[in-house]
């Protein structure tokens, strides 16, 4: 049995939050595969259901951010669960929005989310990082991470949810590269996709420059012996 675990604060003035994404994930994850209605138990959100052939707890915590390991630890002793059969989904600033990284272990980044289930659990548990990207100034990271997700970032946001939850299979399996490999498809397509709307209609292989230059052509002689000649090879149009 795995436990996946999307962290964010529970309310609906967090609902879409980028610290939230984690908490969205899970939903898309919900909507997408065979799961029981949401429940209370745990001191989070929880739905039973299966992925693949994989038995899966569906979690959201509901004690806020800061205390997420409580929940999360709770239901892991509860089935008597290693730390291996853990994935946990979550924001972080340390990737460009829309990248996608899957890692086991390692530190908590200043996540105070993962600090409480590394507490709560130990480490050694696969952390799936959902970039929301860094503002550039720390003086502006807390109001960046509580901050709604602006209008244009569904352009990147929505596919990727979408691409998280179709190939959740993979990382059910322990294939992390090809789940990083599927959703990192899914969202450069739909950014291309974009791109090539929102920039005009330029042909496959050529670039706007090119297309729009205009074609070279060659200027004939209108007299003498050169153009006699070639009045002679041609035929004239006229």
């Amino acid at each position: 049995m795995l436990l996946i675990a999307g962290l964010g604060n529970p309310g609906p003035q967090y609902q879409k939050h980028r610290h939230n994404v984690g908490f969205m994930a899970a939903d898309a994850i919900h909507r997408r595969h065979s799961f029981s209605p949401w429940s209370k138990k745990f001191n989070a959100l929880v739905a039973e259901g299966r992925i693949g052939t994989e038995k899966v707890l569906l979690m959201k915590p509901q004690t806020f951010m800061n205390l997420s390991g409580q929940a999360v630890g709770e239901a892991m002793r509860f089935y008597k669960l290693p730390t291996s059969d853990l994935i946990v989904l979550y924001d972080e600033l340390d990737l460009p929005p829309g990248k996608v990284r899957v890692k086991r272990g390692g530190g908590s980044g200043g996540h105070n989310g993962i600090k409480s289930i590394d507490a709560h659990c130990g480490q050694d548990y696969r952390r799936v990082r959902i970039g929301i990207g860094h503002p550039g100034d720390k003086a502006r990271v807390s109001p960046h991470v509580l901050g709604d997700f602006a209008k244009a970032d569904h352009e990147w946001l929505d596919p990727l949810l979408d691409a998280v939850a179709d190939n959740v299979a993979l990382l059910a399996q322990g294939d992390e590269s090809g789940f990083m490999n599927k959703v990192s498809l899914v969202v450069q397509g739909k950014a291309g996709a974009a791109e090539m709307t929102g920039g005009g209609s330029a042909s496959k292989g050529q670039s706007h420059i090119r297309q729009a230059r205009p074609k070279a052509t060659a200027k004939l002689p209108e007299g003498g012996p050169m153009a006699a000649m070639l009045k002679k090879l041609f035929g004239s149009k006229e």
